[in-house]
């Protein structure tokens, strides 16, 4: 019952059968009925933020070209994305994110293995290089700081900080 409760993961990111995310109190619950009411005006101030980093990426020229060491995930012009997670993909992710670390900026790798690889979909038998594409983004992507009270001066030190990584 515990790994059925965390998504099927008897450890994270490693999901050995389908599970659910059911892990809420009455505490929980309680909680967030209050932040509910707050739940707009926190989105919106997210999707602020996010034009913020696409604004100083830009800014920084690290989204100049096809070729550029990092790009931005796409949506739908029609999507209103919240973004409880600003996700970006990046070459030597993981040489960046301890470049980052040592500036004291946290960082988080969201499902590092791709869903195709998990073991509770092994009876699918998909290998390794089956999805190249899905693979790739599982060495790509990074979650940079994202919450409604960051400042523009933050975002510039992370902005500035992966532009001193790649120069």
């Amino acid at each position: 019952m515990r790994r059925l409760r965390n998504h099927g993961s008897p450890q994270r990111y490693h999901h050995e059968e389908f599970g659910w995310n059911c892990r809420m109190d009455a505490i929980q619950a309680a909680i967030l009925r209050v932040k509910l009411l707050h739940i707009e005006n926190w989105s919106q101030q997210r999707r602020e933020r996010a034009a913020s980093y696409q604004r100083l990426f830009t800014e920084a020229g690290l989204l100049s070209t096809d070729d550029s060491p990092i790009r931005q995930l796409d949506a739908r012009p029609q999507a209103q994305p919240v973004f409880h997670q600003y996700v970006i993909r990046a070459r030597r992710r993981d040489e960046l994110r301890e470049f980052l670390s040592n500036r004291k900026i946290g960082t988080e790798v969201y499902y590092p293995v791709p869903l195709h690889l998990q073991p509770c979909f092994a009876y699918l038998g998909y290998r390794q290089g089956d999805l190249p594409e899905s693979e790739r983004a599982a060495g790509e992507v990074v979650a940079l700081p994202m919450f409604p009270e960051l400042t523009v001066k933050e975002q510039r030190y992370v902005v500035d900080s992966i532009a001193d990584f790649y120069s």
